[in-house]
């Protein structure tokens, strides 16, 4: 396991060498460490801007190729975003290390974690939270998938189904509260008595009766999330459930309100 001091070494040196690369027009220090709330398991963040004629591909595989060689890497994937490519690299001690390229005219804060090392930064939009709509949508799209599954006895794929409500119903809720909306960021930010009622959305067992029951739990946070946020919508959501209640293969009906 890496030590805070190694990984303030590392990035000491990646920062120093974007210093010396002439294809690398700007550096920003990104992720927690951007707005000092960095912790004892905080990976390292940076993203560079390339001039116009900076070829990506040699940037990509120079910069890996001192990851390899000079500070240990054993794996690297990479994620992209629009214009952005993020090199994402495993050390041999555990430290993650996300380098994140654009082109220059890319390169600039498109949220408020990003802080301007050297070289200059183009404006650029900050991305929006999720609508609201969009995130009950989906949040029953897939409960009616929980639902087909159960029929079918696919039982780890009503699982995934029951979690992704949980998750998007979640994210509701943080929406809804201010707080980070992606990859669980803001869910341990919610009040205790918002997040208490989904604790029981959680499967223990996979088997029919649990996974019907978790399911029941997650359409009643569900609706819970959906008065709070679109109190008129309600009585159209749950006009179908009321209709045509999720039944499970032994015949088991879902909760009413």
């Amino acid at each position: 396991m890496y030590t805070p001091e190694e990984r303030e070494r590392v990035r000491s040196e990646l920062i120093a060498a974007a210093r010396l690369d002439g294809r690398i027009t700007g550096a920003a220090l990104t992720g927690s460490a951007s707005v000092g709330k960095e912790d004892r398991w905080s990976d390292i963040d940076l993203a560079f801007g390339l001039g116009d004629d900076s070829d990506i591909a040699s940037v990509l595989a120079d910069w890996t190729e001192r990851m390899y060689s000079q500070h240990g890497a054993v794996h690297h994937t990479d994620v992209r975003s629009g214009a952005w490519v993020y090199r994402v690299c495993l050390l041999a001690n555990s430290l993650q290390v996300d380098l994140a390229f654009a082109p220059k005219g890319e390169f600039g804060a498109r949220a408020p974690t990003f802080r301007l090392l050297f070289g200059v930064a183009a404006d650029q939009p900050h991305a929006s939270p999720p609508a609201a709509e969009q995130l009950i949508g989906l949040a029953w799209l897939y409960a009616l998938h929980v639902r087909s599954s159960l029929a079918r006895g696919k039982l780890w794929q009503a699982e995934y189904m029951i979690s992704a409500v949980r998750d998007y119903v979640l994210a509701l809720a943080c929406l809804r509260h201010g707080v980070p909306t992606a990859e669980g960021r803001g869910m341990d930010q919610l009040p205790s008595t918002v997040t208490r009622p989904f604790r029981g959305a959680l499967v223990g067992r996979l088997e029919p009766e649990e996974l019907t029951r978790a399911f029941g739990v997650a359409i009643q946070c569900l609706i819970g999330e959906v008065r709070q946020t679109h109190p008129g919508r309600t009585s159209r959501t749950d006009a179908p459930r009321t209709r045509h209640q999720y039944a499970s293969p032994g015949g088991m009906t879902m909760p009413g309100r």
